[in-house]
């Protein structure tokens, strides 16, 4: 899919492919750049994450966000109020693009990925590690609906954005919600981790 845009670098290989043909003034597309190049700046990381979750594909990933972003640049502003909610909309609409064409659906987690300090105890990044497996593994059990509504909770997006973002209400948004944190917490797997928690607590 053309050129895959890389932090920064993609970031200047973008400004070329920046729509200007409704932007006459040098002023008005140097702003655009910039507001096209500070939202790659801020969100892009962890729209590939959430993508990655998503398709579990890092090349497919790549192409989503960068469409994202393509598209971003025939954009405004004036048309795109919240940036970072609009960006995860349309990269949630071309991952379920990918999913149905692929027909499957993978499961969802939150945002551990499997990342560890490298600073850590050894003992302690191990039992993170473990935790972090369950976690997502408990989280693999979910339907789907509950499981993306949590991802999108664990990425700090109000119920009314999930809502938006989803095409749900935000009555079904925070029902998900509620009825997700309810069987995971029932689960015997997430009792067994709690209870190890607050033992090993000073």
């Amino acid at each position: 899919m053309g050129v895959r845009l890389s932090g920064l670098a993609g970031g200047y290989i973008l400004i070329l492919l920046v729509g200007q043909k409704h932007m006459h003034l040098p002023e008005e597309r140097q702003r655009h750049r910039h507001w096209v190049l500070a939202a790659l700046d801020a969100h892009e990381p962890e729209l590939l994450r959430y993508v990655q979750r998503l398709l579990d594909n890092a090349d497919q990933a790549a192409d989503v966000v960068q469409d994202a972003f393509l598209r971003l640049c025939g954009e405004s502003p004036a048309t795109v109020a919240q940036v970072r909610q609009w960006l995860y909309t349309v990269c949630r609409n071309r991952a379920i693009d990918y999913l149905r064409k692929g027909n499957r659906m993978e499961p969802l987690s939150l945002a551990t990925d499997g990342q560890v300090d490298r600073h850590a105890d050894p003992a302690q990044a191990a039992e993170l590690h473990d935790s972090a497996s369950l976690v997502r593994q408990l989280l693999g059990g979910l339907p789907e609906p509950q499981r993306e509504a949590v991802d999108l909770w664990a990425e700090g997006f109000s119920y009314r954005e999930i809502a938006r973002i989803t095409g749900r209400t935000e009555g079904n948004i925070r029902l998900l919600i509620h009825r997700a944190f309810k069987a995971l917490r029932a689960h015997p797997a997430a009792r067994q981790l709690t209870a190890a928690g607050q033992t090993g607590s000073p």
